[in-house]
């Protein structure tokens, strides 16, 4: 089978960037190693930036987003005594949507058949080869069967652990790496949210999030040590604990409910350069790893779709090999301030083991200042909206 851009992975960036390639009148064929079942049933993030909206918008596969996604205008900082608000909308004129990636999904994959975007679910033993050539081509696995898929291109949008990143030489690459000492302890439940805002907590019994999917699913997190279980965690004392992080006011508005999804997530920075090599583009998690902290990872993601779209759509209308070349800096140019800004609140709102007493006064410091400074919420609401292309 031929192809002209060979994607592998179907998350959502892989979708996505299928979806555009089509829109703009390139072939491509997308290979995920997963069911679709399974590819849906990830529960991962909530918070779009306008960059993502614009693009779901752009397909015209936005209707449902927009009948049930939640506009936020704000979000706030907690720090056991008092809640600041940082009011985005005012401060930077745009807004950010809850709309689970689940949905976003979902929606990506029910067109997929319409449009034409051919989806190859269950394809196995994935391998890159020639990346380094102008004719490079992917062998799998299919009901039993080898397969081959020549391209002009690759691009791997297949996540961390995915085979694309690893094709390219050690030789040739920098890694960037920042693991975190705790993980979050998420808990899904359908109830309403305790705020119609998202509330970042810092406690001294470790960091809280109380967040939504909708105005009657919640999603909660508290952080723990990564030696935690799961199963040690039954949900009342999930709640209890979200209780005191959150503090009073948010703990008077919470419902308590059974837990519908429960996980550990260890939290990690981490970047991969270049995100190009020869014929092979990394998109998303297959180049880049952001704590949730701040909401990014799938906002990143969406962000290199559309630059690997307008480099590959300026190839092939016009051979702009300049397009081709150009793409690893651009994206990472947005990458590294996405990583600087999820790490910097990140290390804001969590006790760190290795801490005393002058790491928290300079929190303390750090939120006195943001509650009290215009500038410095202008700058948070900036980067937590989504920074310009």
């Amino acid at each position: 089978m031929k192809t002209q851009v060979a994607i592998i992975g179907a998350g959502p960036a892989g979708l996505l960037l299928g979806h555009l390639l089509r829109a703009e009148g390139v072939d491509c064929v997308v290979l995920e190693r997963q069911t679709g079942d399974y590819v849906l049933s990830r529960i991962r993030a909530g918070v779009l930036e306008g960059v993502t909206v614009g693009l779901m918008r752009r397909l015209g596969l936005d209707a449902r987003l927009k009948a049930e996604g939640l506009v936020e205008e704000g979000f706030n900082l907690a720090d056991g005594e008092r809640l600041i608000r940082i009011d985005v909308a005012a401060l930077t004129g745009r807004t950010v949507t809850v709309y689970g990636q689940t949905e976003v999904t979902k929606d990506l994959m029910d067109a997929a058949q319409e449009r034409q975007l051919q989806v190859i679910y269950e394809a196995g033993d994935v391998a890159l080869h020639d990346i380094e050539s102008d004719a490079p081509f992917v062998t799998y696995s299919h009901q039993g069967n080898p397969q081959r898929l020549d391209a002009r291109f690759i691009i791997g949008c297949d996540g961390f652990h995915g085979p694309s990143r690893k094709a390219i030489p050690a030789s040739a690459v920098r890694e960037y790496e920042r693991v975190y000492p705790f993980g979050w302890l998420g808990i899904l439940a359908d109830v309403p949210p305790c705020n119609h805002e998202l509330i970042y907590a810092n406690h001294a019994r470790g960091f809280a999030l109380a967040s939504m999917r909708s105005h009657t699913r919640s999603r909660y997190y508290v952080d723990v040590p990564l030696s935690e279980r799961i199963e040690d965690w039954p949900d009342d004392r999930i709640w209890d604990e979200l209780a005191i992080r959150l503090g009073p006011e948010a703990a008077a508005g919470m419902t308590r409910g059974p837990s519908i999804e429960k996980s550990i997530a260890p939290l990690r920075s981490y970047v991969f350069e270049p995100m190009r090599h020869g014929s092979l583009l990394l998109c998303g998690d297959s180049a880049h790893i952001v704590p949730p902290t701040g909401a990014k990872g799938l906002n990143l993601a969406a962000s290199d779709v559309h630059y690997a779209v307008e480099a590959l759509a300026g190839w092939f209308r016009h051979h702009d090999a300049d397009a081709i070349a150009g793409y690893s800096a651009k994206a990472l140019a947005r990458v590294w301030k996405s990583e600087r800004f999820s790490w910097s609140l990140t290390r804001l709102m969590h006790r760190f083991p290795e801490d005393g007493p002058f790491e928290r006064a300079m929190q303390v410091a750090e939120l006195d200042y943001i509650a009290s400074s215009r500038a410095a919420q202008t700058s948070i609401a900036e980067n937590y909206v989504g920074l310009p292309l």
